[in-house]
């Protein structure tokens, strides 16, 4: 069975960081592309950042740059989402989706997780 395993959400204080994995479960993430997505209750479903099968970054929340980076480790199968200088408005559940190209479209994926909630709050 194919799964992507998300952790690393929790609570965090506006300012600190946190860094979210994306682990593959049976499925290989080496050359697949990894979405990070974002929700919040009654809002759509958010594109974060994407890295691409070549491992190029892209930036899909304007509201995150300078902020949160991408990343994998191959060797570990499991890719990452660094966020940094958190803000309240950041809070949301966050799962990625794996494909064969980066996309802020949920349908171009063919794998997503179950999301881990990351709360942002003093």
């Amino acid at each position: 069975q194919y799964q992507l395993v998300e952790s690393g959400g929790g609570l965090v204080q506006p300012g600190g960081s946190l860094r979210l994995s994306c682990a593959g479960s049976g499925l290989s993430l080496v050359y697949t592309a990894i979405g990070w997505f974002r929700q919040v209750p009654g809002k759509e479903r958010e594109g974060v950042l994407c890295i691409s099968r070549g491992d190029e970054r892209r930036i899909y929340a304007d509201s995150v740059r300078g902020r949160f980076t991408i990343s994998r480790d191959n060797a570990k199968n499991t890719v990452y989402l660094q966020m940094s200088s958190l803000k309240p408005e950041d809070t949301a559940v966050y799962s990625c989706d794996a494909g064969p190209y980066c996309s802020t479209n949920n349908g171009e994926y063919d794998y997503w997780g179950q999301g881990t909630q990351v709360t942002v709050s003093s």
